[in-house]
């Protein structure tokens, strides 16, 4: 599984450990992921994901999933999750 955030799209960054004798060597920086079980009310089923804090937050602020997906541009998604938000405005109508 990549180490990217499917609601976010966030994903590993490159950059160097730099030690006090100035040596650089490669390194990345990993987004703090989690797996999380959400509950769609509108589909009424759990969707599990692999998100960040930062939009585990964000989900909890604009009020859960359903509506955090609403509003949600396709471009950051994952595949999976476009599927999602597809069916949600199919179930929306």
């Amino acid at each position: 599984m990549t180490k990217k955030c499917e609601l976010t799209g966030v994903s590993p960054l490159k950059g160097h450990n730099v030690s006090h004798a100035n040596n650089k060597t490669k390194r990345r920086f990993f987004p703090n992921l989690k797996k999380i079980v959400f509950r769609s009310d509108r589909l009424k089923k759990n969707i599990r994901l692999n998100v960040t804090n930062a939009a585990l937050r964000t989900v909890d602020f604009k009020g859960g999933l359903d509506k955090f997906l609403l509003n949600a541009k396709r471009k950051k998604l994952s595949d999976r999750v476009k599927k999602i938000k597809i069916a949600l405005h199919d179930n929306n109508k």
